[in-house]
């Protein structure tokens, strides 16, 4: 994976293969910046990453200027990584162990951004069940966007908050706002 833009624009991170992770492709992250770009000044949000695997979505905050995001993964293995790139690059990425559900029953954080990916392969309910707790919970702050990256033949179009979707080859990317 690389960086796409900012202070370590064409960086390659290199993640160890035994990590469980599916990273979003160059393409789809390019695509979901370019919508970003145009919403938001990146040294001055928050950003919460669920099921932040590689790390891949919070270094581009993180170069593009973006100092308060907190990744969040249930495999330690992803945990370490994040922190051992992060130290490396002198990122300011706050990680958590833990399943993705139970840190949202919980947190009290609040977010401009809250990005989740989770594995493409969990039913329907979950995906449906993460924006549920995101808006039960208010876990966006005014003006604030939940971006849930899924399959295609996945469908939250339905869910209470939905604004629009983007498609970019077998991912896609829902948008939620308040």
């Amino acid at each position: 994976m690389r960086i796409i833009s900012g202070k370590y624009k064409s960086r390659r991170i290199i993640a160890p293969s035994k990590l469980p992770v599916r990273p979003t492709t160059d393409m789809a992250k390019e695509a979901l910046f370019n919508i970003l770009n145009n919403r938001y000044y990146f040294d001055e949000v928050s950003f919460i990453d669920l099921f932040a695997g590689t790390g891949n979505i919070s270094y581009e905050f993180a170069s593009r200027g973006c100092e308060q995001i907190t990744a969040v993964d249930g495999n330690f293995g992803c945990v370490q990584f994040i922190n051992k790139t992060a130290a490396e690059l002198d990122l300011s990425i706050t990680t958590l162990k833990s399943d993705v559900f139970s840190f949202l029953e919980k947190t009290h954080l609040k977010s401009d951004i809250v990005f989740a990916d989770p594995p493409y392969d969990i039913p329907q309910e979950d995906f449906e069940q993460i924006a549920s707790l995101i808006f039960k919970n208010e876990l966006l702050l005014q003006d604030g966007v939940l971006i849930i990256e899924h399959a295609k033949q996945t469908d939250l179009s339905h869910l209470p908050n939905f604004s629009n979707q983007r498609k970019y080859g077998g991912s896609v990317f829902s948008f939620f706002e308040a």
